[in-house]
């Protein structure tokens, strides 16, 4: 039978229900399948080339990808990084440098499809390129995990809450990050499965956490990192800055942004 048929063959009230059903199952069977597609945009190392080669590590099922260790000489605590989307080491380099000039030892990665790592990224990937690299950190350079802090800035949120939820650490920082990616589109539950359910992993975090976000974020909203520190454990802290948008936070906020993450940091090494 013809979906023409289907619609025309049965009563106009089993007509009304039907509709809504199949747009509602196509709509989570696209949600389901796609994505992971839709929310990731890698960015390729040509656009923003690294002013040196990259470390090389092996993920779970073989794939490389590539990180960089920035030390300083003073630093007591390494900061692990979870860049934002449509980004690379390359470009976030800078911004490594000035987290590192703070204080800090900084660990950043690319996940598989981005700069030079290898693969399609995906949410599982992402789970896993985190999990490399903690390894690698902890393994490889002998850091005691007490020393490392989680930082995630937007998507990056995702892997770093999902690790913060799942490994001993010292700290979390979440800059710009949404509650989960569904409720970024749609404010409500809309489905009964999510993207980065950031917001219920959030609570299980047994270490202290920083929330930043700009209030005038115009592609994660402000609430979301409200909720977000309402949903953490104590102790916590949350430093809005004022009129930053959502790829602007440590420029507009200057010397507030900074001092945040030397206080929070300062709060740990006492306990």
């Amino acid at each position: 039978m013809s979906f023409r048929n289907w619609l025309t063959q049965i009563p106009d009230w089993k007509v009304l229900i039907r509709i809504p059903v199949l747009i509602y199952c196509t709509i989570a069977a696209y949600g389901f399948f796609f994505a992971d597609r839709q929310m990731f945009i890698p960015q390729y190392a040509s656009q923003a080339p690294l002013p040196k080669p990259p470390i090389a590590i092996t993920t779970p099922n073989g794939e490389i990808i590539t990180l960089v260790h920035l030390t300083h000489p003073q630093a007591t605590h390494t900061i692990l990084y979870s860049h934002g989307n449509a980004e690379t080491l390359g470009s976030i380099y800078p911004h490594l440098l000035k987290l590192k000039d703070l204080g800090f030892n900084v660990i950043a990665y690319d996940y598989r499809g981005y700069g030079l790592s290898q693969g399609t990224p995906s949410e599982t990937n992402a789970y896993q390129d985190i999990e490399a690299t903690y390894k690698y950190a902890t393994e490889q350079l002998q850091i005691p995990s007490r020393r490392i802090i989680l930082f995630g800035r937007s998507i990056g949120g995702g892997p770093s809450t999902y690790l913060a939820s799942q490994k001993p650490i010292a700290g979390l920082i979440l800059e710009s990050t949404f509650t989960s990616i569904f409720r970024v589109v749609i404010p409500f539950p809309l489905l009964p499965f999510d993207k980065f359910p950031n917001r219920d992993r959030i609570a299980q975090v047994k270490a202290p956490v920083l929330i930043i976000h700009g209030n005038r974020d115009e592609i994660i909203p402000f609430e979301h990192g409200k909720i977000l520190f309402q949903a953490a454990s104590n102790p916590k802290q949350f430093q809005a800055i004022p009129n930053a948008g959502h790829n602007d936070v440590s420029d507009i906020g200057g010397i507030i942004y900074s001092q945040a993450i030397k206080d929070f940091v300062a709060k740990i090494a006492k306990n």
